[in-house]
């Protein structure tokens, strides 16, 4: 009798010894391995002055002169409507200088710009579905030919774009990073000195995604300055309804 007590207690104890250990290895096998997930954390600039995370939202990326042309590609959206007012200034030294003042329309594809030059010339230009078409104040028709990549700048009245930016040889670029200019938080991006002596600065908005500036410089001195700060998305104060030649050809429709 004490015998067969004595078996029990032990086929007793093992399968007390058995659910232990299986409930050990179970839990170890089904429970999630939290120790090796690992979640990235974004890798923030911080810049004094900017701080343009604090002011669009937007979690910044590291910029350096080996990576700003894909974040300002990749990372930053653009509106597709918008007006803008460009203010374009030579410096030619000994004080003199000379300033352009344009008014710039973009819907979708299309671009239209009324430019009055220091002279008081009022140039105007159309660019949109392959072709570009320029005439001056008074004129009643158009010059017209085929538009390339840079066609949308004037035409020659060297208001660069963001896509300046993109175009240039990467070896060129000298510094890169976060910083306020007119007020907005930008990405900046400065070249390094030329064959001629020249360095060109550019500003594009993080929260519009536009060249907001862009300046060239020769050693101290300040030779060139484009300006746009304030950007309309507005549809109701685009002012424009149709895109239109000064014959009254009607080139394009401003859709509501």
């Amino acid at each position: 009798m004490e015998r067969r007590k004595r078996n029990l207690l032990v086929v007793l104890i093992g399968i007390v010894i058995v659910v232990a250990m299986v409930s050990s290895f179970g839990l170890g096998l089904f429970a999630p391995d939290t120790a090796k997930i690992v979640l990235p954390t974004p890798e923030v600039s911080q810049q004094p002055g900017g701080e343009p995370g604090e002011q669009s939202g937007l979690v910044l990326v590291d910029v350096t002169p080996e990576t700003v042309q894909s974040v300002i590609r990749d990372t930053l959206s653009r509106p597709d409507r918008y007006t803008r007012a460009v203010t374009i200034e030579d410096f030619w030294g000994e004080g003199e200088s000379g300033t352009t003042h344009a008014d710039v329309w973009v819907d979708g594809g299309w671009t239209q710009t009324e430019a009055a030059l220091p002279g008081g010339t009022v140039r105007y230009s159309i660019v949109g579905d392959g072709q570009f078409w320029l005439w001056y104040g008074g004129d009643r028709t158009a010059l017209s030919g085929p538009a390339d990549g840079h066609s949308a700048d004037l035409e020659g009245q060297r208001i660069p774009t963001y896509e300046d930016v993109l175009e240039l040889e990467q070896d060129a670029i000298a510094a890169a990073g976060y910083e306020e200019k007119g007020g907005l938080a930008c990405i900046y991006v400065e070249t390094g000195e030329d064959a001629l002596g020249y360095v060109e600065k550019y500003w594009v908005s993080v929260d519009s995604g536009l060249l907001v500036c862009a300046e060239q410089w020769k050693g101290e001195e300040l030779t060139y300055r484009m300006t746009s700060y304030a950007v309309s998305t507005d549809r109701t104060l685009f002012g424009l309804t149709e895109f239109a030649l000064p014959d009254g050809t009607v080139l394009h429709t401003v859709e509501e």
